[in-house]
């Protein structure tokens, strides 16, 4: 029993991944080869990849966003996760991490389900917006730019529809968030975001401490 959330130290970490964790191979060989990269720590957690994967079997997700693709884990899991009709549309502008993410998603035989734009984000959710899709989307993840966060909040809330879920990522932005002398502007872009959410009536919240902090927005009905 506990009143408060556990400190998770890396031999419960690891204790947490071995007797929870079901990744498939292909999200394994992504993450190793994501790990590569200079800008690997950009990548989800593996744990919250499956939580992520959970929620969209829950909520019987048919249509997903995702704004910020990297090198596709999340879309992946997301992807796999969808019914075979299920479509993502994934939102990205950076060719050489999204190309490696399209290798692994016709490797898994997921790349029909997921239609990647290469455009500013905010221009491609306009666009939907502008054509009439407003209320047509069950799931929405954020992990792009910080600096756009409410930006990219808004034209998702009006994209999902009534009972829809939003995810936004990195909402404790390792910690920095309550660091006082942190006063860039990503830092402080998500400390916005987080009050905003913490004050919006049209929206149920809640902030959950998995990988860099994630905070699950339902729209009301």
């Amino acid at each position: 029993m506990s009143n408060r959330t556990l400190t998770i130290d890396d031999p419960l970490y690891e204790y947490l991944l071995r007797v929870s964790l079901r990744e498939p191979e292909i999200l394994w060989r992504l993450r190793r080869e994501t790990g590569y990269l200079d800008m690997a720590n950009m990548q989800i957690s593996p744990e919250q990849g499956q939580f992520m994967a959970l929620l969209v079997k829950l909520l019987g997700v048919r249509r997903a966003i995702e704004v910020g693709v990297f090198t596709g884990y999340s879309a992946l899991a997301v992807a796999l996760a969808l019914p075979d009709d299920g479509r993502l549309l994934a939102c990205d502008v950076n060719r050489d991490w999204t190309d490696m993410a399209q290798r692994y998603w016709e490797e898994a035989g997921v790349a029909h389900k997921i239609e990647l734009r290469l455009a500013p984000a905010a221009q491609t959710l306009q666009s939907l917006i502008a054509a009439g899709a407003s209320g047509t989307f069950d799931f929405a993840f954020i992990d792009a730019d910080k600096v756009n966060y409410p930006q990219y909040y808004e034209a998702c809330l009006r994209l999902v529809r009534p009972g829809g879920l939003i995810a936004i990522d990195n909402v404790l932005w390792g910690g920095e968030v309550i660091n006082d002398d942190k006063q860039d502007e990503d830092t402080v872009a998500i400390r916005r975001i987080n009050a905003m959410l913490r004050e919006d009536a049209r929206v149920d919240i809640s902030l959950l401490p998995i990988g860099d902090g994630l905070t699950l927005v339902r729209r009301r009905d």
